[in-house]
């Protein structure tokens, strides 16, 4: 019976692969002219036109995508998380790093629970989507909960929260999730 059962499990995953096979060659083969172009990972990078209210520093300024993403303000060192329909979950401020992303949109690219980070501090929740000149850029708490600038003398891309908001931004942005930064 064993056997037979096996057999079974096997040959319905073999139809459920040639399915899901059929499908994504059925999308790909009726994408419109235009939207078949690959990822460009240079046009990422084209900073939004942004407009801040300066009366009210913790609002969501205009221009900075739509739709579920992360948003990082360079000059206001500030993160937003926003949800459907344009809700923002959370806000708050972060210490930057050395290496400070250029604006334009990303999407998270890789994830870590745990890990030491390049300053030798125990960090968690760290949540990448860019790189420049080497060096991998992202969300990160210290598991000691400090959040003290960066050695300047150090090349570092490591953007810290508050092990709240680090949690909060674990639990948001997953893989792929839109992050947008402002300058």
């Amino acid at each position: 019976m064993a056997g037979s059962s096996a057999g079974i499990v096997a040959g319905l995953t073999g139809v459920a692969l040639t399915a899901v096979g059929f499908l994504a060659y059925q999308a790909s083969a009726t994408v419109p002219e235009g939207l078949a172009t690959s990822f460009d990972a240079s046009a990422a990078a084209t900073a939004p036109a942004v407009e801040r209210d300066r009366n009210r520093p913790t609002a969501l300024p205009s221009g900075a995508g739509t739709g579920p993403r992360v948003v990082y303000a360079l000059s206001d060192d500030r993160v937003w998380l926003v949800g459907e329909r344009e809700k923002v979950r959370r806000t708050y401020r972060v210490t930057p790093s050395t290496v400070d992303p250029e604006p334009g949109s990303y999407f998270v690219t890789s994830r870590t629970g745990n890990t030491a980070g390049s300053d030798g501090v125990g960090i968690e929740h760290v949540v990448r989507f860019t790189s420049q000149d080497g060096v991998s850029i992202g969300f990160s708490a210290a598991v000691n909960g400090s959040v003290r600038p960066p050695d300047r003398t150090r090349r570092t891309g490591g953007i810290r929260s508050t092990r709240p908001d680090g949690d909060a931004m674990w639990q948001f942005a997953v893989i792929n999730t839109p992050v947008v930064v402002i300058p």
